[in-house]
């Protein structure tokens, strides 16, 4: 029973979750208010995981959570059900697309769903930002990392490992 909710909840995920893997936060946002598989908290974890795990995030973020939900096959199962709708909708635009790419009514589609996902993005991430921030040192240490990463384009793997050394040698 568990697993085929696993796969009905990250199916739809995945067939919504149009842009990439941080479109799918404020789905297991929902996910936790509906179901007491993991909680905020632990989603945050889940987040920060899948941030710093090779893969992209919501492939990392579905396996992780069908497997704290349901062991392996939670997994499995999970990240299947992310991943099959993108599978099948690829194959069908592979192939109209080439077909009704001039189409002015797939243009006007494909511009609507652009600022879209950008506003899941952006809905994200004040989720993120009211959960991480939770006193005065959480919002220097927020701010210093957005300045320098606004300001000195380095790999994201730097200031992952810088973040990680900062929070050691705070002892945070």
């Amino acid at each position: 029973m568990i697993l085929g909710i696993l796969f009905s909840e990250f199916f739809k995920i995945g067939l919504f979750a149009v842009g990439g893997g941080l479109v799918t936060i404020p789905f297991l946002f929902e996910l936790t208010r509906k179901y007491d598989w993991f909680s905020a908290q632990e989603l945050m974890d889940m987040i920060a995981v899948s941030q710093s795990t090779p893969g992209p995030i919501g492939v990392n973020m579905a396996t992780y959570a069908g497997f704290q939900t349901a062991g392996i096959e939670g997994g499995i199962i999970a990240t299947f059900g992310l991943v099959l709708p993108s599978l099948i909708i690829v194959i069908l635009i592979s192939k109209l697309l080439t077909r009704w790419a001039e189409n002015q009514c797939v243009n006007s589609v494909m511009s609507a769903i652009r600022p879209a996902t950008v506003a899941l993005i952006l809905q994200a991430g004040i989720n993120l930002f009211k959960m991480s921030i939770q006193d005065y040192y959480a919002a220097l240490i927020a701010a210093v990392f957005f300045v320098l990463i606004y300001f000195y384009k380095k790999s994201p793997i730097f200031y992952i490992v810088l973040s990680a050394i900062t929070g050691i040698v705070l002892k945070l």
